[in-house]
């Protein structure tokens, strides 16, 4: 079985252990499965499409004016789940204050209700669906701003249809899913500075940890920051300019060269102590070693008694 599989099942097995174990007359003793008996779910990364499919799917679904285009093209701009979207009210759309517009989305998979503010492409879309001729009977176009199928479950399956057909014909490069979009605008939001905070009350996530895999998306946007963020720190803890190296007379001899070589290995330790680099500090090391060798050697040959 698929550990998301035998996860639900013992956790519903779990359940009614417990409930039986309730009951005044039970035989059956308390916690005979703990939580730790329940295997964790595989956690996968958002797989947000490639910048050149999202192209092409933007363009495509900008090309049609009929109800699955436009909610498919509301999904990605707004990030919400596929089940918010088919319940959305007819009055979703509601003034909030000046030019400010929000998308009021219903209660949905985490039992709660949000906002999303709605720009002029949201609001464009959303007047675009009111405006298309609807076949239901009145009371069912009171309740829904999309058609609904017999379930909600079905009305989520015919837009995933359209969108498998839609990108399929746009040139997509592998099938799309709708959740795939919710991807799409998160990646997107982040990049564009959005906090994970705001992130969060955008995509109604109840953990911040739902939001932080989307941080974990493009190892070349990681790669990219840490450039940023190193050549920075270089900058703002650049080498101190040394002293000048004091240069001895000529006609000192040994001492002359003794002291020369002993103000290098100054230098170089004081430039060692600014590098950031294991590599660097360890070349470093040994040039100083081999300069104090030369350093004894020379002093050796000064001692008089040898």
């Amino acid at each position: 079985m698929a550990t998301s599989t035998r996860h639900g099942y013992i956790v519903c097995l779990r359940r009614l252990l417990q409930d039986l174990a309730r009951q005044d007359d039970a035989a059956l003793r308390p916690d005979l499965l703990r939580p730790e008996d329940v295997p964790r779910l595989d956690r996968y990364l958002p797989r947000p499409l490639a910048p050149e499919d999202d192209q092409r799917l933007q363009q495509a679904l900008r090309g049609r004016d009929d109800r699955q285009a436009n909610a498919l093209l509301l999904l990605r701009l707004t990030g919400m789940r596929i089940g918010e979207c088919v319940q959305l009210a007819p009055d979703c759309l509601r003034h909030v204050g000046g030019e400010q517009w929000a998308l009021h989305v219903p209660v949905g998979k985490l039992h709660t209700e949000r906002w999303i503010p709605a720009d002029a492409a949201i609001r464009q879309i959303v007047t675009r669906l009111r405006a298309l001729p609807d076949r239901r009977p009145p009371p069912e176009t009171a309740r829904f701003l999309l058609p609904p199928a017999r379930t909600v479950k079905g009305a989520c399956q015919t837009l995933r249809c359209a969108l498998a057909r839609l990108a399929r014909r746009a040139g997509c490069a592998a099938p799309v899913r709708p959740h795939q979009l919710r991807h799409t605008f998160a990646t997107e939001m982040l990049r564009a500075g959005m906090s994970l905070p705001a992130l969060q009350a955008l995509l109604g996530h109840k953990d911040i940890t739902m939001t932080l895999r989307y941080t974990q998306v493009s190892q070349t946007d990681l790669q990219e920051q840490y450039r940023v963020a190193r050549q920075q720190v270089v900058a703002r803890q650049a080498p101190l300019p040394l002293p000048p190296v004091p240069v001895p007379a000529i006609e000192g001899g040994i001492p002359a060269i003794t002291e020369s070589l002993t103000a290098t290995r100054h230098l170089m330790e004081m430039f060692r102590r600014q590098l950031h680099h294991p590599s660097s500090r360890r070349t470093f090391d040994r040039l100083e070693n081999r300069l104090g060798k030369i350093v004894a050697e020379l002093r050796d040959l000064q001692d008089p008694a040898l």
